[in-house]
């Protein structure tokens, strides 16, 4: 088997067997086959695209690259959520305490956060002692003993992707929705997971920007879920403006804590609950989603879910009182509103653009090796199509250097936007595939 025979049957638009996508995902890991060649071929699947066998074949292929975590000592269907990343997104920080407090197994691998959207991880980090890189046999360990654990990915999954991802943003490839499905699919597959629910962003803040790529893009995953044999659930979630209000790692901390104790904004408690409700649901442990989202909201109330998220933290080494007395998170030196400076409706807050202002500030990173500031961020106070006064506060800016706090301040002005008329406020869930 040869590359160029590859390359040039995908150049003609010419369905790749399994046994040549292997071949090139094997190759291309180990270092025969070399980047050109690659970047050939993949060039190739950009302007031609994949069939659902094929994107399928890459995905397990990619899956099975590296090492593959084995969780079938947990004895029970293990349920994975991903979102496809965004601003203010601390869905994972509320939503895996709270499925677990039903008792079903969460054993979740995040990512750290880069360019405008934030990571799992570094807003774990902003708890401190809290243990991120533990071994797997601890990270297993923790599931057996309190039902959950959520650690940063330490073991060498999918390492093709990783390979391919770098090569497809050096040659203008990322905008292609099978090698996007089968980015995403294959480190769920290998991470474990047997039932997969994922949160589809979409908007400005998001990934896909349409829902008519969103839609693709779930559509493209639902069926390798089906060939994979992974039942996988794509909820569509609107990415228009951050989620909830705050963003910024120990500033989405608190709010994700609030949350868990009932102060729910209702964004996030509708994104919270729809993916939980699936969650519950593919693990067997409720039929009805709507009754289910009931009892996710009792989890809450009866303080169950709190005291699973405050267990998680201890059990990794964090240190629980600053979660039960969040003054004790680390702030930042100058805390400053921003003023609205006319009656009228907040028309647009464009979540891409906050998330960047919240990267100037500290709070996120261009390059994996950049150190971020857990302390600054900004907190919004109001969420589009909302009324608002002169004079009253749109924002808080969390920030350690006056320059920037400057800055942030000009910009965030022009980031929110106001109109003198009413807006329609946009739905939250904009669609379920599955």
């Amino acid at each position: 088997m040869r590359i160029i025979d590859i390359i040039e049957k995908k150049r003609e638009r010419q369905e790749l067997k399994k046994e040549e996508i292997e071949y090139f995902i094997t190759e291309y890991t180990n270092g025969n086959v070399k980047d050109y060649q690659a970047a050939a071929l993949i060039m190739a699947i950009f302007l031609n695209g994949m069939t659902d066998q094929e994107t399928t074949d890459l995905t397990l292929a990619m899956a099975h690259s590296g090492e593959i975590l084995d969780l079938s000592t947990l004895g029970e269907v293990i349920v994975d959520k991903h979102s496809t990343g965004g601003v203010g997104d601390k869905v994972s920080l509320i939503l895996l305490p709270l499925v677990s407090s039903f008792g079903v197994p969460v054993a979740k691998m995040s990512g750290r956060g880069l360019g405008f959207t934030g990571g799992t991880i570094d807003k774990l980090e902003a708890i401190p002692g809290y243990q991120t890189a533990i071994p797997m046999e601890q990270f297993v360990k923790n599931v057996e003993e309190i039902g959950i654990s959520l650690i940063s990915q330490t073991l060498n999954l999918a390492p093709a992707d990783k390979k391919l991802y770098a090569l497809r943003d050096s040659i203008s490839c990322v905008e292609s929705i099978p090698l996007i499905a089968s980015s995403i699919m294959s480190k769920k597959i290998a991470s474990g997971a047997q039932k997969i629910v994922l949160d589809v962003t979409v908007g400005k803040g998001a990934f896909m920007q349409n829902i008519e790529d969103a839609r693709k893009l779930a559509n493209a995953m639902i069926e390798i879920g089906k060939l994979a044999k992974r039942e996988t659930v794509c909820v569509l979630t609107n990415m228009n403006e951050p989620l909830g209000y705050a963003v910024g790692n120990s500033l989405e901390v608190i709010e994700a804590v609030n949350f868990l104790k009932g102060n729910m904004p209702e964004d996030l408690k509708q994104v919270v609950l729809e993916l939980g409700s699936y969650m519950i649901y593919l693990a067997g442990k409720g039929p009805d989603l709507e009754e289910n989202k009931v009892k996710l909201l009792e989890k809450i109330e009866n303080g169950e879910a709190y005291q699973k998220f405050l267990a998680l933290i201890k059990q990794q080494g964090g240190e629980i009182s600053f979660l039960q007395n969040l003054e004790k998170l680390p702030k930042a030196k100058f805390v400053e509103a921003i003023y609205n400076e006319e009656d009228g409706y907040i028309q647009e807050i464009n979540s891409k653009e906050v998330g960047k202002l919240a990267g100037i500030l500290g709070a996120g990173r261009e390059k994996k090796e950049d150190v971020i500031d857990p302390s600054v961020g900004i907190v919004l106070t109001k969420k589009v199509a909302e009324e608002v006064k002169k004079g009253e506060p749109l924002a808080y800016i969390h920030a350690n250097e006056l320059a920037k706090l400057e800055e942030a301040k000009e910009k965030l002005k022009e980031i929110i936007k106001i109109s003198k008329e009413k807006v329609e406020q946009e739905k939250t869930i904009w669609e379920i595939i599955k």
